[in-house]
This record gives C-alpha cells, structure tokens and sequence, in this order.
C-alpha cells in the first residue's frame, strides 16, 4: 500500500511538472539508475543491474526524443549525438563489464544537468504562465520510467 502511494506520488510530480524540471528529472533519474546498477554490479546481482541499466537507458532515450531539432538547430543535433553515444557507451561497458563506462556517462550527464540547472533556473524568472505547452500524455509515458 505504501508503494502505491509512493508511485502515484511520482506520476502526478512527473504529470504536473513543467518541462524544464521534466529535464531535470530525466538527467537525475539516468544518473541514479546508472549508480544503481554500478552497485548491483558490485554485489554479483545481474538482474537488477540489468533493469537498472534499461531504466537509465529510457531516461536518456526520454531526453533524445524530447528535443525539439527545428528550434534547436545545431545544439539539438549535438545533444542527439552526445544521448547516442552515452547509450551505446552503457551497452559497451555492460559487455565488457567495465563499470568505468558507467562512470563515463554518469560524468556527462552530472555536467549536462548542471547546465541545465542554471538556464532552467534563469528561464524561470522570464516565463510567463501559461507560455509553455505540455504534452500531458507524453509525460504521463515518462512517469512510467519512474515507476517501473
């Protein structure tokens, strides 16, 4: 029952979350499920590695697909490369059971997430309400990231 709670909690903070903190969620939840999944790593505990790795894996595919390559341009291209490459570096070193690999991408999004901490953080004093469409089904596919 408390999971339940815990789960719909999550879904409304992700349903009801402007898309810059939807950002920030994403970079946040793929650099925890990569630290988890290092630890289970550690503990010889292959399943729950593995989902780990899926769930950090969607959170950066969430990121890719969030961008918008028409406003972007070149920065969103870039971002789209960068998302790649960290997918297949985590595919790489799970192969080759090379946790520094992990350690690599968790590095890259801790940098990209502080960056967007602090235009995020910027824009919001410039926002007005209502400026900003949400896409609620797409989030509402985000939460289960979150929840899964």
């Amino acid at each position: 029952m408390y999971n339940n709670g815990i789960q719909t909690y999550r879904k409304t903070t992700v349903i009801t979350a402007d898309p810059g903190k939807l950002v920030l969620m994403c970079y946040e939840g793929a650099i925890d499920q990569l630290k988890i999944a290092k630890q289970k790593y550690k503990e010889n505990n292959y399943e729950s590695k593995c989902k780990a790795l899926q769930k950090a894996m969607n959170f950066i595919d969430e990121l890719l697909c969030s961008l918008n390559f028409e406003k972007g341009g070149a920065i969103a291209k870039n971002l789209a490369e960068l998302y790649k490459y960290m997918n297949t570096k985590i595919l790489q070193a799970d192969i080759n059971k090379d946790i520094g690999g992990f350690d690599e991408v968790i590095g890259i999004l801790s940098e990209l997430l502080s960056a967007w901490e602090e235009i995020i953080n910027g824009q919001r004093k410039k926002i007005q309400p209502g400026s900003i469409e949400l896409d609620r089904e797409r989030m509402r596919q985000a939460s289960n990231y979150m929840s899964a």
